[in-house]
C-alpha cells in the first residue's frame, strides 16, 4: 500500500514537472516569436540606411553650431529617417514580386513574408504622416523640404527609377534635400559649392551602385532592375569618370575658402586627401568586384549597397572619421582665432 502511494506521488510530481516545463517552453517560444516579429518590422525600416541622413549634420559642423541648435538637427535627422523608412517600405511593397526572385533581396522582411504587405502599408503611411505633422510644428521650411523629398520619392518609386539617367539624378537630388534640411533646421546658409559637391558625390555613389547591379546581372539571374537594360558598363564608366572629376574639383574649390564663396577658412584644404582617398578606395572596391572572377557573390555585390560599404569597410570608415575630426579641429581652431 505504501509502495503504491509513493509511486503515485512520484507520478503526480513528474506530471506536474512536465506540465510546468511545457508551460515554460511555450512561454519562451511565444516571447521569442514576438521578439522575432518586432525585429522583422524594425528591419523592414532599413535602419542601416539611415546613415545616408547623416549629411543633415553637415550644416551644424561647417557652421560650427555645436550648441543647442544641434538638437534641431537631430530632430531633422529623426524626421528624415522616418520619412525615408516609409518609402523603403513602399518600395519593398511595390517590388515584392521581383525581390522574391533576387538572390539577396528575397531575404527582406516583406519579400520573405515576415512582414505582411498590409502591415507595411500601414507603417509607411503612419511614419510619413507623423514626420510631416512634426515638421510643421518645427519649421515651414523643414516641412516644405520633407514634403518635396516625399514627392520626389513617390515619383522615383512609381516612375523615375525605371527611366535611365533620371533614376540616378533623383538619388542625387534626395541627398541635396537632406543637406538643405540640416541647414534650415539650424537656420544657416550652405555654400553653393558644398551643395554641388554633395550632388556630385551622390551621383558618384548612384553610378557605382548601378555598376555593381549590372555586374550582378551576369552572376545571378532574376530580380534585376528593369532600368539596367538601358545601361552598359562602358557607359557607366564614362559617367563615373565625369562625375568623379567634378566631385573632386567642386570639393577642392569649396575647401579653398571664402575667397571663392566656399568654406569659412582656406585651411579646409587640408581635408582634401581624406576625400580623395575615400573616393579612390570606393573605386578600388568596385573594380575588384568587377574584374576578379574568383570573387564571391557577396563580395561582388558590396558596392551595390553603399550604406554597408561605409560601415563595413574599415579604410573608408577611418577616412570618414579622420575627415570629420580634421574638419572639427580646423573649425574649432578658427573659432578661437588660432587660424584665420
Amino acid at each position: 500500500m505504501k509502495y503504491r502511494t509513493i509511486m503515485k506521488t512520484k507520478s503526480d510530481l513528474s506530471s506536474r514537472s512536465n506540465n510546468e516545463d511545457s508551460t515554460l517552453k511555450h512561454t519562451s517560444n511565444k516571447t521569442l516569436a514576438i521578439s522575432d516579429i518586432i525585429f522583422a518590422h524594425f528591419q523592414a525600416l532599413r535602419p542601416h540606411q539611415w546613415t545616408k541622413n547623416l549629411i543633415i549634420f553637415a550644416a551644424s559642423l561647417f557652421s560650427f553650431k555645436i550648441d543647442q541648435s544641434l538638437f534641431s538637427a537631430v530632430i531633422a535627422f529623426v524626421l528624415f529617417s522616418a520619412t525615408s523608412s516609409s518609402f523603403y517600405l513602399i518600395n519593398d511593397v511595390i517590388d515584392v514580386k521581383s525581390d522574391r526572385r533576387h538572390p539577396t533581396k528575397s531575404n527582406r522582411p516583406i519579400a520573405s513574408g515576415k512582414v505582411k504587405v498590409s502591415t507595411a502599408i500601414f507603417l509607411a503611411t503612419s511614419l510619413l504622416c507623423l514626420s510631416l505633422l512634426a515638421s510643421i510644428s518645427i519649421s515651414w521650411k523643414l516641412f516644405f523640404i520633407i514634403g518635396l523629398y516625399a514627392f520626389l520619392q513617390v515619383c522615383y518609386n512609381f516612375k523615375l527609377k525605371h527611366l535611365p539617367i533620371l533614376d540616378i539624378i533623383s538619388i542625387s537630388i534626395g541627398f541635396v534635400l537632406r543637406a538643405y534640411a540640416g541647414a534650415v533646421s539650424i537656420n544657416v546658409h550652405l555654400s553653393s559649392w558644398f551643395i554641388l559637391c554633395t550632388a556630385m558625390l551622390a551621383l558618384f555613389l548612384a553610378i557605382e551602385k548601378r555598376r555593381a547591379e549590372l555586374r550582378l546581372v551576369s552572376l545571378k539571374s532574376g530580380g534585376a532592375r528593369p532600368v539596367l537594360r538601358y545601361y552598359s558598363m562602358e557607359l557607366l564608366n564614362k559617367m563615373e569618370s565625369i562625375v568623379t572629376s567634378s566631385t573632386v574639383i567642386s570639393y577642392a574649390l569649396w575647401s579653398s575658402g571664402p575667397q571663392v564663396g566656399g568654406a569659412s577658412t582656406y585651411w579646409m584644404m587640408l581635408t582634401n586627401p581624406f576625400v580623395l582617398y575615400g573616393i579612390f578606395r570606393y573605386q578600388m572596391l568596385s573594380d575588384s568586384g568587377r574584374n576578379d572572377s574568383s570573387q564571391s557573390y557577396e563580395s561582388s555585390s558590396l558596392t551595390e549597397r553603399p550604406d554597408e560599404v561605409l560601415l563595413s569597410d574599415r579604410p573608408i570608415l577611418w577616412s570618414i572619421i579622420l575627415w570629420s575630426s580634421s574638419c572639427f579641429t580646423i573649425l574649432w581652431l578658427k573659432s578661437i582665432s588660432v587660424i584665420s
